[in-house]
């Protein structure tokens, strides 16, 4: 396993829609293993394929509490349903560092996927599990949750970031973590 670099907005192949996976092989499944090592890492609760540079619909979540571990690993996934109900959660996103802000999405979800032993699956996710899944799924189509907010609080949050970039040329690059025992 290996980590990966995480790209920071604002950066143009955060904004591009990725392609279908045909099939997870050892390769699609190597680089779930790889996402989820980075994300846990990070440490963050899902992250998608884009964002570590990566064209492919794929994602890994994980809202287990802490010290527990129950990863998701999703290629091809899709919102099949979605509740009327709605929830507001303040997101953040390993993309956008220190930048969080309340967005409101469908509080349940049904999602058909790709496992990573090339099973198509579904599953039913509610609360903080269905907001992942849906953050997630929407940098699959080259959307950050910056997009779900006003244009002057995403220019703001965008503005802080390039500035952050500049003075931090080891932003997103993977974090040295000590060898577990």
């Amino acid at each position: 396993m290996a980590l990966l670099p995480i790209l920071v907005a604002p950066d143009p192949r955060l904004k591009t829609k990725a392609k279908p996976v045909e099939k997870v092989d050892a390769e699609t499944a190597q680089l779930m293993e790889d996402m989820l090592e980075t994300m846990y890492a990070a440490p963050g609760i899902g992250l998608a394929a884009p964002q570590v540079g990566v064209s492919k619909r794929v994602i890994v979540v994980d809202v287990a509490p802490e010290g527990e571990k129950n990863p998701l690993r999703m290629a091809n996934p899709e919102v099949i349903w979605a509740s009327d109900e709605l929830r507001e959660y303040e997101e953040g996103c390993l993309s956008l560092p220190e930048q969080y802000d309340a967005v409101t999405r469908p509080d349940r979800v049904k999602v058909r996927y790709i496992d990573h032993q090339n099973e198509i699956r579904e599953i039913e996710a509610d609360g903080l599990l269905a907001t992942c899944i849906q953050h997630e799924i929407d940098h699959l189509d080259g959307k950050l949750f910056v997009d779900h907010l006003s244009s002057l609080k995403r220019n703001m949050v965008l503005r802080k970031l390039t500035k952050l970039k500049k003075s931090d040329p080891d932003l997103g690059q993977p974090k040295k973590v000590a060898a577990e025992v």
